[in-house]
């Protein structure tokens, strides 16, 4: 099954390696313009993660708009909704417009095309190559198979994407790499965790319909680079919450530092994770025993976490043979 999914990854990264139409000789260099599709949060506070990634990726990039796209559903009707209540925007007057009138990723392709930008990359936010960041890759690849009778017509000259935080399968950029470039952006959770002599957990996203192996292959990694006592659990998908809570036994702790291995510190980090219902895994790692000490900070807060999506913004944007 994981070599038909990555068959399936290699054979979309060959088609999005095909430049889109270039346009007439004459044009000129085109708009360029980057989007980021976030799977998105409904916690005002929350967004604050996917805001600090937004402003790295345009101090990295000065000229270019940088707009943001959520990728769930759900999310994003939250945010419609929020739309016509003033007593909400009210009471949260500081969040920005570009969050409450969020939109797919294609819609926001869409205005900037329209206005003129045919130039594009569109860069992931999602932490690794799962369920949303597949169907953010056949979208871009239907988008970049646009034909047109003249090509000077064609919607987008260059239109590419960025590979998420834990990379995605191809030889471009192994993924490998990818992750021990992840792993050292998170020492300051190892040295916290250490001087706490507490057994340092992450609390994933995953997914009940997606191999979600990446979790357990990064918290390999996170060992062997800090030599520490380091797990990984997902709220769906594999490694479980029964998973880690089994291998964590073996770690010889009494302390844990409980955090979210997700972008934004939303409602699964606020309830299913340090939540005080009897289902939260602070409230069952309590009754086991052990003294829990929750942190709820997004990845997106780290500054080098955020820098991770400047570098692949920046390797998207590379230059490709046969493009302006």
């Amino acid at each position: 099954m994981t070599f038909v999914r990555n068959a399936v990854f290699l054979l979309l990264a060959l088609l999005l390696a095909v430049p889109a139409q270039a346009g007439h000789h004459d044009e000129g260099p085109a708009k360029q313009a980057v989007v980021l599709a976030a799977f998105g949060t409904s916690y005002p506070e929350a967004v604050k993660s996917i805001l600090n990634i937004k402003a790295k990726v345009e101090q990295a990039n000065p000229g270019v708009p940088v707009r943001l796209a959520f990728t769930s559903n759900i999310i994003r009707k939250i945010w419609q909704e929020r739309q016509n209540d003033a007593a909400w925007k009210k009471a949260h007057a500081d969040i920005p417009e570009e969050v409450l009138y969020v939109k797919h990723p294609l819609a926001t392709i869409a205005d900037l095309q329209n206005d003129g930008y045919r130039d594009i990359t569109v860069q992931s936010l999602h932490v690794f190559a799962g369920e949303e960041f597949h169907d953010l890759i056949t979208l871009v690849g239907s988008l970049r198979s646009i034909r047109t009778l003249k090509p000077r017509h064609a919607p987008f000259v260059r239109l590419a994407l960025g590979r998420p935080a834990l990379g995605m399968p191809g030889e471009a950029h192994p993924y490998t790499e990818d992750l021990a470039t992840a792993a050292k952006t998170l020492k300051a959770d190892v040295d916290r965790a250490r001087k706490m002599d507490a057994a340092l957990v992450y609390m994933g996203h995953g997914n009940d319909y997606f191999s979600t192996g990446i979790y357990s292959e990064f918290q390999k990694v996170m060992r062997e680079t800090y030599d520490y006592p380091i797990y990984i659990g997902c709220v769906e998908g594999f490694p479980a919450f029964s998973d880690m809570a089994v291998a964590l036994k073996h770690s010889g702790k009494k302390n844990i530092l409980l955090k979210p291995f997700m972008i934004v510190a939303g409602d699964h980090a606020s309830n299913d994770m340090a939540g005080d219902e009897d289902d939260s895994w602070k409230v069952q790692l309590t009754k086991a025993g052990y003294k829990v000490t929750p942190d709820l900070t997004g990845l997106g807060m780290l500054d080098a976490w955020a820098e991770l999506y400047v570098a692949h913004v920046k390797d998207a944007m590379a230059p490709r043979p046969g493009v302006k």
